[in-house]
């Protein structure tokens, strides 16, 4: 079990779309988002991106009563670019899992980059965030989401240091979540499979040996998916239908949405003879468990 925040971010014909962080919803069987006002609702993952550590949950409208959508709202985005340092900071969230409390302080730095992080840079703030906050928002004084709060990047050894991913360089990942047809799990006997064995790239082994972050293709297996669409050995994996994909568990997470028979499509880095990666969508079939 774990608990963390949401911002809602829009809404369509007939779901609710709350944006958090992608490690609040990771490998949850089932989700339940609970309003301001206290009635709670079960919501299906959307989309997920871990490489930038975003998620987009759906919250079917037919299941949110009157009282409930009276009491809430879509959030207001504001510009994070512009953010200037000693300007107020506002954190709204679920800190511990207690319920809805705020926090306040300033921006400390703009641009941040952290050991752990891979999706840019981060916006440092007083405001105090604990777990319980991922997910949640960081507001300016006009009451406009700055920043997404994110416990788990957050240092334990010292405090008065909180992140937050800047929501100008989310928002195109975010609407890209949004985009994405809401899916639930399939079976295990009904599950699509690429076809290949890997394992991952990470961030220090990309700096190590000058590759990109994602799944390394160690081998394709004869008549799947994967070889049928051209995918190589020695290939890297880097997306999966639009989202970043940041090692072996961030696929197989995207992966238990879809059947066998479907078609995927990958982002792929392919090297050449010197070394160089050049990138290229492939579309898998996929195909079953042998």
């Amino acid at each position: 079990e774990s608990a963390g925040s949401g911002i809602i971010i829009s809404q369509n014909d007939s779901e609710l779309l709350v944006v958090t962080n992608n490690h609040v919803v990771e490998g949850s069987d089932t989700l339940t988002v609970t309003f301001n006002d206290g009635n709670s609702v079960e919501a299906q993952i959307k989309g997920t991106d871990s490489a930038r550590d975003l998620a987009v949950v759906a919250v079917p409208l037919d299941k949110i009563s009157d009282d409930t959508m009276n009491a809430i709202k879509v959030a207001t985005l504001g510009d994070s670019d512009s953010l200037k340092v000693g300007e107020p900071a506002i954190a709204i969230g679920n800190a511990l899992g207690y319920g809805q409390s705020v926090t306040s302080g300033i921006v400390s730095a703009t641009e941040r980059t952290l050991d752990g992080y891979e999706g840019g840079t981060l916006i440092q703030t007083d405001a105090a965030i604990n777990p319980g906050n991922s997910g949640g928002a960081l507001l300016n004084a006009n009451g406009e989401v700055i920043g997404i709060n994110s416990a788990k990047i957050n240092s334990s050894a010292v405090e008065g240091m909180g992140f937050a991913i800047p929501i100008s360089d989310a928002s195109d990942v975010i609407q890209n979540l949004m985009n994405k047809e809401t899916r639930s799990k399939v079976s295990d006997e009904e599950r699509g499979y690429l076809g290949i064995k890997g394992y991952d790239v990470s961030e220090e082994g990309a700096q190590m040996y000058n590759m990109p972050t994602g799944v390394y293709v160690k081998e394709v297996m004869s008549g799947g998916g994967a070889e049928k669409a051209g995918l190589t050995k020695g290939s890297i994996i880097t997306g999966f239908e639009g989202s970043s994909i940041s090692g072996m568990s961030s696929l197989q997470e995207q992966l238990q949405y879809y059947k066998a028979g479907e078609e995927v499509t990958l982002t792929v880095q392919i090297p050449d003879k010197n070394g160089e990666y050049t990138e290229k969508d492939i579309k898998v079939t996929l195909g079953k468990n042998s």
